[in-house]
């Protein structure tokens, strides 16, 4: 029978052969438990096991899983095949993956998070059948030797989700990669026609290309890429369930659905699906501390998990020297955390709905690159402050007086971010636009947007749109036909669309429709387009008003004009066939007379507006307050404008949880160094049932709003009274 999860999952990875020292073990296991800790998980190198050929060494991994069941602590099993024996590095290099420049296999280097050998640059390719015979013989003696023992939880299956962009080229990938498009396209004539390759003779002649380009085959491969890992992925899911069908299994990606679906194949969606839990590495000394950051990360990685649990998988515990992502930038943004900073982060997390904690370290590596990294508690093992403010929300978090609150979840919001795989994956190829992360960059300007307004918001994967009724489309400068019908028939059929310019500019392979909007979204839209430029060097010169005084579902009862709202990267005017116009552009080159810069439409049952550049950039380079009431504007023109109603400092950000029986909570989380005051009307309550985190009197209940007064770096947790 399967283990259950614990009620809020806390602990960190311990070992990572040879860290820490084996002499601490005990020690360490004993302060674990003291300070509420219920779930370790260790990497499992196979290059550190496998000693010999079918030679396999258990003895320091025995004696963690037997020291966690002695401690009641749960082990999770991060099987690593990515770390290689050297035997197998140097007697079967033809099982590595082939690099762009046909490079295969070139040293056996060390790992950096682990200060252990056995990675080599590109790593195993599972399209090899021989590195999949000895790949599955690891994992069935992993999962075998493991089964049914009282301190295993479960697997961790592919580190973070993620691939090298460079590979694999071997003609074994090339082989599924025929097969794949023999199954897209039916035959090589079809296929040479989509290609624009009009000469093949045989299957054999078709090739992965080896760069990227604005071409259909480069699509092709880029989406193929990904589905094969991915089945791969899945492949040792299984192999490791068919072994230990009673362990759980897990996997964390690093929340970057946003910025490397494609280049690097981080699909939270897609790893979600293929597992029973799932988490994500989010380390704010990489990333940065502004308060939207973890938030849309918590926000993105609870969406892809689509009601699954989800865990805060590897979150930073100590100080982050000397990498790359911190030089220059301040000793507080994250390079150097305090006790304050690890209540807030964890907090943050807990309140957008993880059910689970774990650090990168307990305690950091003594050898390599990260040395001192990332550690809760200190580089020999003792306690410190940092550990004690974990503590405290390990006890807190697992209390009996705590199980509602931690079986209640986030609050569905009244809109949704659109998050298109294709459009990102268009927006990497396009080599005019150089490196530019113009559709992450949209998405994290469309999310601050919200996020600054306070109005909720959730991501929504385009599979799911149907969950919705309101929906915030930015960039969609790619829309295959089929994805563009479906958009149609939802906002037919009552849905409310803010939609970015340029909506399926590329279509199928990407194709540029002659008339556009592209694929019959002129008509959802009411418009046709007048002009297009593509500029995004010199796209912030872009602005436009906002005028929608009257009409609509609910007119503008908020603000009814904003003028000089900041666009970006491209803009596309138009000439209104049926649709409303709403605003005009204001910058130098502007014919506000006869060009259209926004238009709303009724269209079927439902209402489509759009603009015709992207504000979600421009917020992402200005963060104007211009830009907050264009979209309360429009919001309340579709008749959805549905403020948190928060007032307090931007510091200040509320999470409203609800449990299955109606049960209510709210959280108060302030991100400032000073305590704030804040103010949140919550109509439906009766009153506070309690206070769950912050002393007893921090919270009032009046006139149907709560207010509460937040300690710098930490939060209020009410439960309330319906």
């Amino acid at each position: 029978m399967k283990k259950s999860y614990p009620q809020v999952t806390y602990g960190a990875v311990y070992y990572r052969r040879s860290n820490p020292p084996r002499a601490d073990w005990e020690r360490d296991y004993a302060q674990a438990k003291k300070d509420g800790m219920n779930m370790f998980r260790h990497w499992f190198l196979w290059g550190s096991i496998e000693v010999a050929p079918g030679v396999f060494d258990w003895s320091e991994y025995d004696a963690h899983v037997d020291l966690a069941a002695r401690n009641g602590i749960g082990t999770v099993i991060a099987e690593f095949t990515e770390s290689v024996p050297e035997w197998f590095f140097h007697n079967n290099k033809h099982c590595f993956a082939e690099q762009r420049d046909g490079a295969r296999a070139p040293y056996s280097g060390m790992g950096g998070s682990c200060a252990t050998g056995g990675f080599v640059p590109g790593s195993l390719c599972l399209d090899n059948p021989e590195a999949r015979v000895y790949t599955e013989r690891f994992l069935r003696e992993l999962a075998g030797h493991y089964k049914g023992h009282p301190g295993l939880f479960g697997y961790d299956i592919w580190n973070e989700c993620n691939y090298s962009p460079n590979t694999c080229f071997c003609e074994h990938t090339q082989n599924a990669f025929r097969e794949w498009l023999k199954a897209k396209y039916g035959s090589l004539e079809a296929l040479g026609r989509a290609w624009n390759r009009f000469s093949f003779s045989e299957w054999a002649h078709v090739q992965a290309p080896r760069f990227v380009g604005q071409y259909t085959e480069c699509l092709d491969w880029l989406r193929f890429r990904k589905e094969n890992y991915y089945k791969n992925f899945q492949w040792k899911a299984s192999i490791v369930r068919s072994a230990d069908p009673d362990a759980r299994i897990t996997a964390h990606g690093v929340a970057a659905s946003l910025d490397y679906t494609y280049g690097d194949g981080n699909d939270d969606w897609l790893a979600a699906s293929q597992v029973e839990s799932y988490g994500m590495t989010w380390v704010m000394g990489r990333k940065g501390t502004e308060p939207w950051k973890q938030w849309q990360a918590v926000d993105l990685v609870r969406a892809a998990s689509r009601g699954k649990t989800f865990w805060h998988a590897e979150m930073q515990g100590g100080p982050l020297w000397l990498q790359p992502q911190v030089v220059g930038r301040e000793k507080a943004d994250g390079r150097v955390a305090t006790a304050a900073d690890v209540r807030l982060w964890n907090l943050v997390s807990l309140a957008g709905g993880a059910r689970g904690v774990l650090y990168l370290r307990w305690r950091s590596l003594l050898d390599g690159p990260l040395f001192g990294s990332f550690g809760l508690y200190s580089n020999d093992g003792t306690p410190n402050d940092r550990s004690a403010a974990a503590a405290k929300i390990a006890h807190w978090a697992n209390s009996p007086n705590t199980r509602a609150l931690f079986a209640a979840r986030p609050r569905k919001a009244g809109v949704g971010i659109v998050v298109y795989d294709q459009a990102q994956e268009f927006n990497r190829i396009i080599a005019q636009a150089g490196a530019q992360k113009f559709y992450a960059r949209c998405q994290w300007g469309a999310y601050r947007m919200f996020f600054d307004a306070r109005i909720p918001v959730d991501f929504v994967h385009f599979d799911d749109i149907g969950e919705y009724d309101t929906l915030y489309f930015a960039y969609p400068i790619q829309l295959d036909a089929a994805d563009a019908v479906k958009l149609a028939d939802w906002v037919r059929g009552g849905g409310r669309l803010v939609c970015e310019g340029l909506p399926g500019y590329f279509g199928d392979g990407g194709h540029v429709g002659a008339a556009q909007p592209n694929n019959g979204l002129d008509a959802v839209f009411g418009v046709k387009e007048m002009s297009v430029e593509f500029m995004p060097d010199i796209g912030e010169r872009i602005r436009f008003n906002v005028a929608c005084g009257g009409g609509g579902a609910a007119g503008c009862p908020y603000i009814k004009e904003v003028q000089d709202v900041p666009g970006g990267l491209f803009r596309q005017s138009y000439t209104i066939t049926g649709a409303e116009a709403l605003g005009a552009y204001t910058d130098a080159d502007a014919d506000s007379d006869n060009e259209a810069a926004i238009a709303y439409n009724r269209y079927g049952d439902g209402q489509a507006m759009l603009i015709g550049t992207y504000p979600s950039e421009g917020y992402f380079n200005t963060s104007s307050p211009r830009t907050l009431d264009m979209l309360k504007a429009l919001l309340a023109k579709i008749g959805r404008l549905n403020e948190s109603g928060l007032a307090a400092s931007p510091m200040v950000q509320a999470s409203v949880n609800e449990g299955s029986d109606g049960e209510l909570f709210v959280w108060l989380v302030n991100h400032g160094d000073k305590p704030e005051t804040a103010k949140l009307p919550m109509p439906e309550a009766r009153g506070i049932g309690e206070v769950l985190w912050g002393q007893p009197d921090a919270a009032s209940f009046n006139d149907g709003t709560i207010t509460a007064t937040i300690p710098a770096k930490d939060a209020i947790v009410v439960a309330l009274n319906r």
